[in-house]
């Protein structure tokens, strides 16, 4: 939520406050994908030569510095921020919330599991992330409209912090490090089995991204949490005897429905429809996905697993988000239209090639 609040809120503080072009905003957007790659090859080498939760509370404390930047940045209102400062920050905020999520998802949740829970503990953490993407920007929003954008940032300071504090309450067990763990490794960050997943994760988050970087409104968002909800009673009653193919081709297909609802229609009601179908489409396919790495990876990479896709969904997003603002200079008007584009191939392939690959390639 603390990095999510930023997404509706960001953009128009650039824009309004430091005179931003759509381009630079797009790309200072769009640069936090690039960071969520930097301290990856570095997260096995960390977590077994220093406490793993105290590597994740050194990044949050990080992404609280960084976020901090932000607020002295806003304080200055009769100065402009330099475009490269602020892609600096972006940068490194993607690098610390990467390296967070990657020590949290690949080792302290695992660890804090019996072998026999973990995979229902990756499903339930990666839900919580999900409802952070509706709840994080339904939170900017609401406080920048009450306090302003140095509120929204105060905000975001504070959830960084109350993570902190939920992670300090944990009691981790005390693992011995292995002996000649290299400096840099793929351990805990790349699947180098799961290509075709991420490629086609990927082009889904990226049309995701672009999507989601339209919506301004508090509805928009309270109507994509309901989307949640809808997707969770779907994948307990209506996809629970289905055949597998059937909950991404239908995500797909959702995701389909609300870029054109949205392109096509404009009143009212149609966008309460458009952003409960983003919301039911990100659910379904992101809890499928999740456990198509899961079932794809060896044995002992269930952690690399979860870094992988959590690469791919938030590099994805990043990206999407990114090129929603950097298309309104270099094609007005057709951000949706190159979603649906997106959303088309992702579907194409996943229905011709990607679901085939994993039924062949998959270890459990």
């Amino acid at each position: 939520m603390s990095v999510y609040s930023l997404i509706p809120v960001l953009p128009k503080w650039l824009i309004c406050e430091e005179n931003f072009s759509m381009l630079e905003v797009g790309c200072s957007m769009g640069v936090f994908a690039l960071g969520l790659f930097l301290t990856g090859p570095f997260v096995s080498y960390l977590v077994q030569h220093y406490r793993r939760n105290n590597v994740c509370l050194w990044a949050i404390t990080g992404l609280i510095v960084c976020l901090a930047l932000l607020k002295y940045v806003d304080t200055l209102k009769s100065e402009f921020v330099e475009w490269w400062l602020i892609m600096i920050q972006r940068f490194v905020l993607g690098a610390l919330f990467g390296l967070a999520q990657m020590v949290l998802a690949s080792t302290l949740i695992i660890d804090t599991c019996e072998s026999f829970q973990r995979t229902e503990a990756n499903h339930s953490a990666s839900w919580f992330g999900r409802f952070a993407l509706s709840l994080g920007p339904l939170a900017g929003v609401v406080v920048d409209q009450l306090w302003g954008t140095g509120m929204v940032i105060q905000v975001a300071m504070g959830l960084a912090l109350a993570a902190m504090m939920l992670i300090k309450m944990v009691d981790f067990p005390f693992r011995a490090p292995e002996d000649h763990v290299h400096v840099f490794s793929y351990d805990r960050f790349w699947l180098g089995q799961g290509g075709v997943l991420f490629l086609n994760l990927i082009i889904i988050t990226v049309a995701l991204g672009i999507t989601i970087g339209q919506m301004e409104q508090v509805t928009d968002f309270a109507m994509m949490m309901t989307g949640f909800l809808l997707a969770l009673l779907a994948q307990r009653f209506m996809f629970r005897d289905a055949e597998l193919k059937s909950e991404v081709v239908t995500a797909l297909i959702l995701l389909l429905a609300a870029q054109i609802i949205h392109q096509t229609q404009r009143t009212e009601v149609a966008c309460y429809i458009s952003s409960v179908f983003v919301g039911m489409s990100t659910g379904i396919a992101g809890t499928r996905f999740l456990l198509f790495f899961i079932k794809l990876s060896r044995h002992c990479q269930r952690g690399t697993s979860q870094s992988t896709f959590m690469l791919a969904w938030e590099s994805g997003l990043a990206l999407g988000v990114g090129l929603n603002y950097i298309m309104h200079d270099i094609l007005p008007g057709q951000n949706t239209l190159v979603a649906i584009g997106l959303s088309v191939v992702a579907l194409l392939m996943y229905h011709l090639h990607t679901h085939r690959w994993f039924m062949i390639h998959k270890n459990r």
